[in-house]
């Protein structure tokens, strides 16, 4: 997501809370926040795939693909 982006939801919040938004801006706020979430899910899930664990009995464990194999379906 980019800096001016971010800055908008930003000052979409301040408007909220100072004087209210119009039906336009709560859909733009709407449709950034979901945009913003999105971007925070996958750099985790990329950051998940790229973490190894060793486990007691010497084996790895990728986090990564345990995270989809408990989510795999959803």
């Amino acid at each position: 997501m980019t800096k001016e982006k971010i800055d908008r939801i930003n000052e979409l919040y301040r408007k909220s809370k100072e004087q209210g938004l119009t039906p336009e801006e709560k859909k733009e706020q709407l449709i950034l926040r979901k945009e913003f979430i999105a971007d925070i899910k996958q750099n985790v899930a990329s950051q998940l795939n790229n973490i190894d664990v060793v486990q007691a009995d010497g084996s790895v464990k990728n986090l990564g693909e345990e995270h989809a194999k408990k989510h795999k379906g959803q």
